[in-house]
Order: structure tokens, then C-alpha cells, then sequence
């Protein structure tokens, strides 16, 4: 068989195994395993099985991953979430679209001391939610602004999906943290604008709200001020070289735990459900990553990158627009699978495509993170869309769509944007070199 008819033979096998409610790292592991012990026999494939958990159960750098879910267990058990969007809503409330506003804003600084989007979102939805609702903000355009929100955790450092792109990619996770700065900047500054269009073109969506006094803006500054203390601690000590990652995502959980025992929001119950929480998300990301490098073996003993550069080769097309079909793959495949185990499998035979076409690791998992970030969100399978949808039943799903949909615009610029000045990612880390 050729190197193509093989690797089409296991991805065909891995999405049958996934269909059939296999979890998606036990499938890479079976797929991985019998893919190589088929063709190089099957003492070196489960020499393999044995060798790779071991490897990378034992890497200091996905040691990461429990840091910050730790971080932002205790981050959410200390109320921060409640502050941060009060203090914003204080300061930017009586503005048109200014709850809108806040949210996006404390989403964003949540995102720094919490390290999943779908937590970001669910914290948010229990915060603004019923706060922008009971104002008289439309349904669609609330729901549609925290789900945005949510998504912007993806490309904010800490990020869990960069560290995962980092350990299978073999990419430095400092360099992807440095890499996402502007970005990040540049999708919030996106999103807000998306806001400000739509409540000029629907002022009906949003309300102005009632000016508060300076004293009750002055408290709500002041109890959101530990937060501020979090993240210029984490982000003062990891990018002033003071801490390296590990270090960072350390004392990121020390201080967020020290903040929730300070007020008083964590008892014995409560430190026990954060730590299970944390440790059953971190078994399944490890099973998954595991999965992800046998499956790599596989891919790479049948030869299946050289074969998808050969032919790409051969074929009379620009960079640009092998990259642009790329994303329209990953778009597609995002709106009906999950989009970090999309990433996961197909980063062992696309990453060489990419690099072979002289673009940089670093850019395209850039590139990845706003591709996932539009897949929590696009139609017909957006996870932190249904997840607002549990928490508000009453709203439906085609309504929160179409809340979304000006914020799925804006991530679409931000990725067209960075598709064609990929230097809007490469410039910082190359200018601290």
C-alpha cells in the first residue's frame, strides 16, 4: 500500500472507533498501536505503548496543565470571577452596550488566571448573565457576547490548547506565550468592536444602564483588586524571566488558593471537589496527548508527511492558498468534531506540510488556537453554546447563534489577518531574541 492509502486506512479507522463512542485518546492509542505493529511487527509497537506514557507522564513541561487548572479551580472558588465583572460593569455599565463591554473585558482577565474557555464561559454565564438580562439586554446579543468571551481564554496566556499544541508540536510553550500577546490584544479589540456595531445598528439590544456613584465604583475596583495582583504577579515573574512556565503556573495556583482561603470560600468539600475536578480533567488530556504521540509513530513510520509534501509539491498552487484550504478543512471538520482532537490528529501530517511551505511552527499554532476558538462557537456543534444553553434553557439555540454571529465575523478577520500578516504573531517573540 502507499504511504497515502495507509494513513487514509487509519484515520478512516480512528473516526469509525470515535463514532462508535470510543474516547478519542483510547482510539489514537488502538489506532497508533495496530498501525505500527502491522507494519514494523508488534514487539516495537507496544515497546512504544509502554514507552511513551512513561516519557510523558514524566515531562516537566505538561506538568503545566494541573498547575493552571488548579489555578483556575481556586480562582473560581475565591469569587474572582464575580469581581472582575463587577468591577468592569461599575466603570463601563451606564454606557450603551457597556454590560457587553464589561464582559468581554472580564472574560479576558479571567482568561488570564483560569485556564479553560468552557470554564471561562460557564463562570461568566452564572455572573452576567442574569445581570445583563435582568437590564433588558436581548437575549440573542447577551448570550452571544459571553460565549465570545468564553472563547477568548484559547488565546490568552495561560492557555491549556497552546500547551498541548506545544508538547505535540515539540514548539517551546514560552515562545507560543510571547507569540499570543498581540493577538490577543487584537481579538478583544475585535470583539469589542463587533459590540459597538451592533448596538448602533440595534440600540433596542442594549439599554443604557444607571450612572453609579464614585465611592460604589471605587469598592467595586477594590475587591477585584487580588485579581490584578494575580495576574501581574503570574505575568510580571513569567515574562520578566523570573519564573519559567512551570514556575509561573505554580504560583499561579499557590496565591489562588491563598486568595480563596483568605475570604474564606474554601472548606474542606470544596478544596476536595477542585482537586477531583482538576485531576479528571488532567486523566483525560494526558490519555489524549498519549494517544497523540503513538498515533504520530504511526503517521510517521508510514511515511504519510513526505507523501503529502511530495504531492502538494507537485501541484502548481501558492503557499498561501494550500493554507487557506487548510483552514477551510479545519473549519469544516471543527463545526461537526472536536476541534483540540482535530488538532491533535492532524497536527503530525499537517505541521510538516506547513513548515515545508516555510511558515513557522510558532505561526500556525496561532493560527490553531483561533481556528478552535471558531469552533466553540460555529454552527451545528459550538460546545460553550450549548453550555450557555444549559444554563439558560429558556433561550434557544438558534437564538444564541445568532447572537454569536458578529463575534464569529470578528474571529474570521482575526484569522485572515494573521493568515496574511503572519508577522502580527512572529514580531514579538523575534523582536525579544
Amino acid at each position: 500500500m502507499t504511504p497515502l492509502a495507509i494513513g487514509a486506512l487509519g484515520l478512516a479507522a480512528l473516526f469509525v472507533l470515535i463514532f462508535l463512542q470510543v474516547p478519542i485518546g483510547f482510539a489514537m492509542i488502538i489506532i497508533g498501536v495496530a498501525g505500527y505493529g502491522l507494519q514494523a511487527g508488534w514487539g516495537p509497537a507496544f515497546t512504544i505503548l509502554a514507552s511513551e506514557p512513561s516519557g510523558l507522564l514524566s515531562s516537566v513541561d505538561l506538568a503545566t496543565v494541573p498547575l493552571f487548572l488548579l489555578m483556575g479551580t481556586f480562582a473560581s472558588a475565591a469569587g474572582f470571577s464575580a469581581d472582575i465583572y463587577n468591577a468592569a460593569a461599575a466603570l463601563l455599565g451606564h454606557r450603551r452596550g457597556g454590560l457587553a463591554y464589561a464582559t468581554i473585558g472580564g472574560c479576558a482577565a479571567f482568561g488570564a488566571v483560569c485556564g479553560s474557555s468552557t470554564a471561562t464561559a460557564a463562570t461568566f454565564g452564572k455572573a452576567a448573565l442574569p445581570e445583563m438580562l435582568r437590564r433588558g439586554y436581548a437575549e440573542g446579543f447577551t448570550t452571544g457576547t459571553i460565549a465570545a468571551g468564553g472563547t477568548l481564554k484559547s488565546l490568552i496566556p495561560p492557555s491549556i490548547v497552546m500547551i498541548l499544541y506545544c508538547i505535540v508540536s515539540r514548539t517551546f510553550i514560552f515562545d507560543l506565550f510571547i507569540a499570543a500577546l498581540v493577538p490577543a490584544l487584537l481579538v478583544i479589540a475585535l470583539n469589542l468592536a463587533a459590540i459597538w456595531v451592533v448596538v448602533r445598528l440595534h440600540p433596542e439590544y442594549a439599554p443604557l444602564g444607571e450612572r453609579i456613584s464614585f465611592e460604589e465604583k471605587t469598592r467595586a475596583i477594590a475587591r477585584a483588586a487580588p485579581v490584578l495582583l494575580l495576574m501581574v504577579a503570574v505575568f510580571a515573574g513569567l515574562y520578566s524571566g523570573v519564573f519559567t512556565v512551570n514556575e509561573a503556573a505554580s504560583v499561579a495556583a499557590v496565591l489562588s488558593l491563598a486568595f480563596a482561603l483568605w475570604r474564606g470560600r474554601m472548606d474542606r468539600e470544596s478544596l476536595w471537589q477542585g482537586l477531583r475536578e482538576s485531576a479528571t480533567a488532567t486523566a483525560m488530556i494526558y490519555v489524549i496527548i498519549i494517544g497523540a504521540s503513538v498515533f504520530t509513530y504511526y503517521m510517521t513510520l508510514a511515511r504519510v508527511p513526505e507523501a503529502l509534501i511530495s504531492l502538494i509539491g507537485s501541484i502548481e498552487v501558492s503557499p498561501l492558498t494550500v493554507i487557506t484550504l487548510l483552514l477551510i478543512a479545519y473549519l469544516i471538520l471543527g463545526a461537526v468534531f472536536d476541534e483540540i482532537a482535530a488538532m491533535l490528529i492532524t497536527l503530525p501530517f499537517v505541521l510538516p506540510i506547513v513548515e515545508k511551505l516555510g511558515y513557522d511552527p510558532v505561526w500556525w499554532g496561532i493560527i490553531n488556537v483561533v481556528v478552535i476558538e471558531l469552533g466553540m462557537i460555529i454552527p451545528p456543534i459550538g460546545i460553550i453554546v450549548f453550555i450557555l444553553h444549559g444554563l439558560a434553557p429558556q433561550i434557544s439555540l438558534a437564538t444564541i447563534y445568532r447572537g454569536v454571529l458578529p463575534f464569529i465575523i470578528a474571529d474570521l478577520v482575526l484569522l485572515a489577518l494573521l493568515t496574511l500578516f503572519p508577522d502580527i504573531a512572529l514580531a514579538l517573540p523575534r523582536l525579544l531574541k
